[in-house]
This record gives structure tokens, C-alpha cells and sequence, in this order.
């Protein structure tokens, strides 16, 4: 179960690194016990940042994403994503790697597999 939020704004959450994910900062919105399977974010990518060193992501939750701001380029795919794009992955789904030259904000959500 995520924590409970009524309405707020979310311009005044601070911007936090991601330990995991160099280049990404993050406004976490709610999370539930393990954050890293049942979250939901605004995910800020720096500009520049490539995870080709990374590979293919993959990984055992439900990821829903929704591109806010900026451009995300799919190394895979050969296509650039801008705000308005949505993505649906269900666990063990490969994708990426990415890279953006502006950079992004996305809208998160992950859920238990």
C-alpha cells in the first residue's frame, strides 16, 4: 500500500539524486514498502545522459511511463520520444538503452510484479 497524499503541490518536494541511476534526480509522489517495486515519481534526466553502458533494462515490476518534458531516444528502437509519449512494461520487458540531449521529465509509476 502507497502512502496517502491528498493534494499538494509538487513544485515544492525537493529534487533528490537516484543512487541507482546516475544523471536521474527525483520528487518522489508515494511509495509503498519497497519503493524500488511500488513507486510513483517525477524522474528528471540531466542533460546528456546516456545509459548505453547500462544495456537493456529490464526488471521485475510493472513500469508505467509518461514522458513530461524534453526528449528520450530509444538506442534500440532508433526513435526519439517527446512529452505526450506513454509507455506500459510488464516485468521482465526489454528496453532501452536511452539517451536525451535536453535532457527529460518523466512521470513514473511502478507497481509489483
Amino acid at each position: 500500500m502507497k502512502d496517502e497524499h491528498e493534494f499538494h503541490d509538487t513544485a515544492a518536494l525537493p529534487w533528490h539524486a537516484d543512487p541507482g541511476a546516475p544523471g536521474v534526480s527525483e520528487r518522489r509522489l508515494s511509495a509503498g514498502p519497497d519503493p524500488a517495486t511500488e513507486l510513483t515519481r517525477l524522474a528528471r534526466w540531466a542533460p546528456g545522459l546516456d545509459t548505453s553502458a547500462a544495456g537493456v533494462i529490464r526488471h521485475p515490476y510493472y513500469e508505467e511511463v509518461y514522458l513530461l518534458e524534453g526528449e528520450l531516444e530509444d538506442l534500440t528502437l532508433g526513435r526519439t520520444f517527446t512529452a505526450g509519449y506513454y509507455a506500459s512494461r510488464p516485468p521482465g520487458m526489454p528496453h532501452g538503452p536511452y539517451r536525451t540531449v535536453p535532457g527529460c521529465v518523466m512521470l513514473e509509476i511502478r507497481t509489483p510484479g
